[in-house]
Order: structure tokens, then sequence, then C-alpha cells
């Protein structure tokens, strides 16, 4: 059964940009175009876990001012709702008490959110990506697509922030049509140039090939793109052997990639703390943006799993 896909997700109507105090100015600039670009609203979204004290003034009883706290978040945001507001884009500002991850999945339960952006930290000096736990929970469950920043992409505002090429990596696992399809609907809303990359582990070539050549695979990557985008889209297939994170960062950057799509599964606690993961080190490294699917958003959509597939690494590094 093909996956079904909202159409906001590739068209968003609303885009949630969930800010730090201090905003991450990379990614809002990002949150700002999309939201120009389709004439979205955006919802400034900000959870905080630092509570305000105070001291009754007739008992002395010290207390936590939820208000206070509330009021001290909104005067940090309120400067950057007037920038959002002062470049023509509808701007709404939300700010819950909570932890971040908890906040935001309990929002997108509240409202219609059709994509979420958000940034990420640079590397620290071991190259560990600070994501943190807000991250990784929100990447791992969230039912929407995740537009995420990653701490080495490059300023695009040189050219409006426009999608010219996107790159989707893909396999030949069950989720890879829902992938392409996805990536297909994306290349078709921007009229960008669509590379289907398929890297196969040396140690994986001789099950994978099964006697078939580089040029048969990539007729069947062709495939998984819907027949109505197949027709009127730039598709390009790459079928190379390598190691999957390194072939994709080359590629983003010889295709000239505006924008990458990836999904996963077979997330566990395990690889949630190791640090080997794809989507990982393609955050920590890439120079254009990348759009995560997570398993969550994949399996609402009708995506199933054979369960003896083996685990695949979804996100490391995290706190």
């Amino acid at each position: 059964m093909a996956a079904i896909f909202k159409p906001g997700w590739s068209k968003p109507s609303t885009i949630l940009f969930a800010s730090e105090i201090p905003a991450n100015e990379k990614a809002l600039s990002f949150a700002i175009a999309q939201a120009k670009e389709f004439g979205a609203d955006l919802i400034l979204f900000h959870a905080y876990d630092t509570l305000v004290v105070a001291a009754s003034e007739t008992s002395g009883v010290r207390y936590y001012d939820y208000a206070a706290a509330a009021r001290a978040e909104m005067h940090h945001l309120e400067p950057i709702a007037g920038r959002v507001r002062s470049a023509g884009v509808r701007c709404e500002v939300v700010v819950r008490p909570g932890l971040p991850a908890d906040q935001i999945l309990h929002f997108l339960r509240e409202r219609e959110v059709d994509r979420i952006v958000m940034g990420t930290h640079s590397p620290g000096p071991i190259g560990k990506l600070l994501v943190g736990s807000v991250a990784e929970a929100v990447l791992r469950t969230a039912r929407i697509p995740v537009f995420v920043v990653g701490p080495n992409v490059a300023d695009a505002a040189y050219r409006n922030y426009e999608t010219h090429t996107i790159l989707c990596a893909v396999s030949l696992n069950e989720s890879s049509a829902a992938i392409t399809s996805f990536a297909a609907a994306l290349a078709a809303q921007h009229n960008a140039r669509l590379v289907l990359q398929h890297v196969i582990k040396p140690q994986d070539r001789a099950v994978e090939m099964a006697g078939r050549t580089v040029e048969e695979i990539e007729q069947d990557l062709v495939l998984l793109v819907p027949a109505e985008f197949r027709r009127n889209l730039k598709i390009q297939p790459i079928v190379v052997p390598g190691d999957p994170t390194e072939e994709l960062l080359y590629q983003a950057h010889a295709q000239q990639a505006d924008l990458i799509v990836m999904g996963a599964h077979g997330t566990t606690a395990f690889t949630a703390i190791a640090r080997t993961g794809i989507v990982y080190k393609t955050l920590a490294h890439s120079y254009c943006p990348v759009i995560t699917l997570s398993p969550s958003l994949l399996e609402a959509c009708g995506v199933t799993y054979d369960k003896e597939h083996p685990a695949e690494v979804f996100l490391a590094g995290v706190f």
C-alpha cells in the first residue's frame, strides 16, 4: 500500500519554529523564508524549564511564579516576532513551561502544524553535535517533517533560499518508496531537480547486486517515484559503492544540493546514544539543510517494516 502524505507537508500552511533564547539566527532565517515562500503562518514556540522564584510579601513563603516566568520569556521573543512580522509573515508566539521536547510534541497534538524548523549547535572539540535530547526526541517521534539547519549549513540568503536540487537518500528497504514519494512531492512543489542516491556498502555488494547491473538498480530507484511526478520531474538516480554518509555528503556537494531528504527506522535506546548514525553525521556535516521523516511519521502513513530487518542508527550524539 502506498504511503499517504498530507499535502501540507510539501506545501506548509503552518510552520513551527522551535526557538531557543537567543534564537538560532540561521535556522530562523530559513523558517522566515519558507513562511514567505508558501504564505504560511509561523509559530515561534519556546518551552522553558527555568522557573522564577518569588516570595510572598505577607507570609514570606517562596513559590514558583509561572506567570512571571512566562512574561520574561515572551519579552525575549517579542523582538524576534517583530522581525518576522516586518518580513510580511503572520506570526504567533507560544511559550510553555516544561521540558521542551515534551511541550513541542504535546503542542503538535493540539494544533495543525505542517513542518517543524529547528537548528543545532556547533560540534564540540571531539566532533559531538550538540543537538541535545530535545532535537533527538523531536526527530525520532514527530509525526510531521522536521527541517533541520545544522552547524555547517551555508547562508542561503545570496540565492533567496531557493530550492533547485533535492538529494534524497534511499535504499531498497521498506521505507524507500514513501521517502522517495515525499521527496518527489517537494521537488514538484519547488520545480526542483530530484537526485536519488543509493549507496551499497562493500560487504553488501553481492547480495544487493544479485546479478544485476548498476543501471538496472538505478532504474528501480526511478520507479520508486510516483508516476504523476515521474512524468514532469528531472530525476537523476545514482548508485555507488562506499560509506553511506561519506557518499551522501560528497554528492550533496557535487550536485550542489539545496536540501537533503532522509528517513530511518529501527531506532533503539542504544542507537540514540551512539555517535555513528548516518542521520547524526549528516546533520553534523551537511552544508545544506536536512528534512527528516521519523519512524513514527512513516508508520502513521502506512509504512510497515519486516521485523527481521536490521536496525538502523537514526540519531546519535545526544545527551
